[in-house]
């Protein structure tokens, strides 16, 4: 299991929205370069990072702070927001991303979804993003018919990097996460499962460890000291030496 720090971009600068509520947000670091530099010092080796401006307007928006980033070729990085087309996906890997998110598109246009999952095997993950069993998608700001874990087991047949469920919400209310759904898609699901939404604590880095997810994302609680990366890094390995802990 590994665990992978957050950086929302909006406006260039490292916010966080309260259940996805463009309305409701929190401003936390103007300069998204020292935020990974800060990551990278405690250890981090992966970085998810969610263009929100992106996922409105469906096209990449905050790329040079990306790009910042992804030129100190210190860290993994997946960015998911407003990658809906082909050359958002070359663009992406192009910069030295190691994949990229797809939601919106994927939920919307199945069959574009498995074409590109199959021309870039392995550098494509699905993020599914859900309001309790439905799945939400334009950067959360509509629902669609589709059914979460009924989406998740035909996506998992595909050559996908990772499924990325996040629990709309759970997202950046510090409550911990949805164990019991985030189960039912790692059950469901033949392919690794990495949760975002609610995550905390030491406590919830272990119960999704029993869950079997693969991974885990942390934003706000990061942000907030509520957990230091260091602490959710040394949970998670002790959890793969130690199933049981």
């Amino acid at each position: 299991m590994y665990v992978l720090p957050a950086i929302d971009l909006r406006a260039g600068k490292c916010v966080r929205l309260i259940q996805g509520e463009y309305h409701r947000q929190i401003t936390y670091e103007e300069n998204p370069l020292r935020q990974a530099q800060e990551f990278i010092a405690a250890g981090a080796e992966w970085l998810h990072i969610v263009d929100l401006d992106g996922a409105r307007l469906g096209k990449p928006v905050n790329i040079e702070p990306v790009r910042a980033i992804a030129k100190l070729q210190q860290l993994k990085i997946e960015l998911g927001g407003g990658i809906r087309d082909k050359a958002a996906i070359d663009q992406m890997l192009t910069m030295g991303l190691n994949r990229v998110i797809i939601g919106t598109k994927a939920v919307r246009d199945f069959d574009w979804f498995s074409k590109m999952s199959a021309e870039f095997s392995g550098k494509i993950a699905l993020g599914l993003d859900a309001r309790g069993a439905k799945l939400a998608t334009h950067g959360w700001t509509q629902d669609a018919p589709e059914e979460l874990i009924a989406f998740a087991k035909q996506a998992a047949r595909l050559p996908i990097a990772a499924i990325i469920y996040t629990d709309i919400s759970k997202d950046g209310m510090l409550a911990g996460p949805n164990l019991e759904r985030t189960k039912a898609v790692v059950d469901a699901a033949d392919a690794p499962v990495i949760a975002a939404g609610g995550v905390s604590s030491v406590e919830d880095i272990k119960e999704l460890a029993k869950a079997g997810v693969a991974g885990a994302i942390i934003g706000r609680a990061l942000y907030e000291g509520r957990l230091t990366l260091t602490e959710a890094l040394q949970t998670a390995e002790q959890c793969d030496q130690d199933p049981d802990r």
